[in-house]
């Protein structure tokens, strides 16, 4: 597969955010796109607005013509996530008609080219997220594949301007399903190496092992940056790239003197024998200080100056559903966050503790995967406990059958938090009509996030009432 002789490309499982970021780079630099996927959605809505001709019927004589010709000028991409029973992906398998996971396209994409990749159990999208909008604020042209929808850009692909060829590629590097051992970066991150897709791996020495794998192909003239204290768990002979550790207080590159003024993050940055003072985060959160550290390493290694690392760092808005702010007055805020991992949650909460002290704070959590609810069942409940009061929805399978005995059920029981039940999505936004709330925020990586519009315009009713 050559990348330059495309013509034509054919997604199945276009309307998952990280296809759907390849899908548009494709579309952007010449190539004939078509989709399918299971569901419309706002983000299919986007893609079909832009051109890209999306169909959501699982059949034969729905896929476009030119994915039968097996020709070298047409790609055909899948997402592991497509269930094992699709009609179209098996029969143009049985055609033996060539397919491709998104993972392989994309290293085949940015070989040869300079690539930033941004890895990690959490903090990834983020992270590479701020580092595509420094360089893009710095005036370096990009090609930024993220997995999330950026609130600057208002997309999850920023795009390259001029060659593609010449453009720095800035990739969200996904450990599910080994995605990101397709990937040789010259410079990588790895913010996090917590438990994960146990599903996958099995044991998280397991998932240690690739991300050791992953620093393998860094490029041997290239740089590692690694969140502090990862390194030992992680370092191989075989990786040669240069590493620097980075964090809150501690590292190689550190920031200093955190402070929260007026709901806004500020601090120092200290890094190359120097120090950068006087960053503003708009993005609340002591996690996003530290994803905030790297990502200014990272531009100052690629040539910006102080000037425009600062204004870079205080015009980043964030991605949607990661600390987003819904409803923000004197009297209510409503955030909305993709936490899906105990250590997301802790962090989450953790921030949301120092922004609004003394306050109440109510979460509506929704666990993600059956075996991550198993796996994880004390810490999730450790975690939720910081609030103080936890609603829980039902366990969002996502591409999982029930497991016996795992429910949300398994987390109520333990939450030490000092008010907490389950609760039916159908009738939330009944359930939450009367209770008084200060700090409200919904949380999770399923389909929580189709209640956010609905809970805002009851929020707003009522304030307005």
């Amino acid at each position: 597969m050559k990348i330059k002789n495309i013509h034509s490309a054919y997604f199945i499982g276009i309307g998952g955010i990280g296809m759907s970021a390849l899908a548009r780079w494709f579309h952007h630099n010449g190539v004939q796109v078509y989709g399918y996927d299971k569901t419309s959605t706002d983000l299919t809505t986007k893609l079909e607005n832009e051109g890209i001709s999306i169909h959501f019927e699982d059949e034969i004589e729905k896929m476009p013509e030119f994915v039968f010709e097996n020709n070298k000028g047409v790609l055909v991409v899948y997402t592991p996530a497509i269930p094992k029973d699709h009609k179209g992906f098996n029969y143009l398998k049985e055609k033996e008609i060539k397919l491709y996971k998104r993972s392989e396209v994309l290293g085949k994409l940015t070989e040869g080219m300079f690539t930033v990749a941004v890895a990690g159990t959490h903090g990834k999208t983020t992270t590479s997220s701020m580092v595509a909008h420094l360089l893009k604020s710095g005036k370096k042209d990009i090609a930024g594949f993220l997995g999330g929808i950026t609130t600057n850009y208002s997309t999850n692909m920023v795009m390259n301007q001029g060659n593609y060829k010449k453009a720095i590629i800035v990739v969200e590097a996904d450990e599910f399903d080994r995605s990101f051992l397709t990937l040789k970066p010259n410079i990588a991150v790895i913010t996090s190496t917590d438990a994960d897709h146990l599903d996958i791996y099995g044991k998280l020495d397991e998932l240690k092992k690739s991300f050791s794998l992953f620093l393998e192909n860094v490029n041997p003239a290239g740089q590692i940056y690694i969140k502090d204290g990862l390194w030992e768990e992680l370092t191989s002979k075989k990786i040669k790239a240069k590493p620097s550790s980075y964090g809150l207080n501690a590292g190689d590159i550190r920031a200093l003197n955190v402070q929260v003024k007026e709901a806004k993050f500020v601090f120092d940055v200290t890094l190359d024998n120097k120090v950068i003072k006087g960053f503003q985060l708009s993005v609340p959160g002591f996690h996003n200080v530290e994803n905030a550290v790297v990502a200014i390493a990272i531009a100052n290694q690629l040539g910006l100056s102080e000037k425009e690392i600062l204004e870079g760092i205080k015009t980043y808005r964030g991605v949607k559903r990661r600390f987003e702010y819904v409803i923000q007055r004197p009297d209510f805020v409503f955030i909305d966050d993709y936490a899906h991992h105990p250590s997301e949650i802790k962090a989450m909460l953790t921030s949301v503790r120092a922004l609004y002290p003394g306050k109440k704070v109510s979460v509506l959590f929704q666990p993600h995967l059956y075996s991550r609810t198993r796996d994880f069942a004390v810490e999730f409940s450790q975690s939720l406990s910081l609030a103080d009061e936890v609603m829980l929805l039902d366990i969002y399978p996502a591409r999982e059958l029930p497991i016996e005995g795992v429910s949300s059920d398994v987390l109520l029981d333990s939450i030490q938090a000092d008010e907490k039940y389950k609760v039916e999505k159908e009738s939330i936004i009944e359930y939450l009509s009367n209770r008084p709330l200060e700090v409200f925020i919904t949380m999770g990586a399923g389909d929580i996030d189709r209640l956010v519009e609905p809970l805002k315009n009851m929020f707003n009713k009522q304030n307005a009432a």
